[in-house]
């Protein structure tokens, strides 16, 4: 049996997951040097993780988050959507926050994926922030 057959990922999952980590944009790198060595309050997130078909930016494995970085190209982007419903049925919770929030206000990012990783932070979908776990109905909002 080799490698490839044995893992779950998509083939070509893992190759393009290490493209991206070196390709990151600047909002993903700062949020990075907050997550990476278990800084954010000693949880161990990793970068670019295969979750299926999809790439998510940043997750915690043992909390089951994933985080988001978007840019404005993501606004009321529906394949997002489609993407988060995948990972909400795969047992992930998803969050999701601009990059201009990660450039300009660092520090309340990372309370917010504190107050998701701490339960602390209600299920919410709206047009700057959405936060969904698997359990709960979304409201689409336009």
């Amino acid at each position: 049996m080799t490698e490839a057959s044995r893992s779950r990922r998509p083939e070509g999952a893992t190759t393009r997951a290490r493209r991206l980590r070196r390709g990151g944009n600047l909002a993903e790198a700062r949020l990075w040097t907050e997550l990476k060595d278990r800084r954010l309050a000693g949880h161990k997130f990793v970068r670019q993780l295969p979750i299926g078909p999809y790439t998510a930016d940043f997750a915690c494995r043992s909390a089951r988050l994933v985080v988001e970085i978007d840019g404005s190209q993501h606004v009321d982007d529906d394949r997002d959507r489609l993407r988060d419903d995948f990972m909400v049925a795969d047992g992930w919770s998803v969050l999701r926050m601009w990059n201009v929030d990660v450039l300009k206000n660092l520090a309340p990012v990372c309370e917010t994926i504190l107050a998701a990783l701490d339960g602390r932070l209600d299920p919410v979908v709206a047009t700057d922030l959405r936060y969904v776990v698997p359990g709960t109905t979304r409201q689409r909002q336009r």
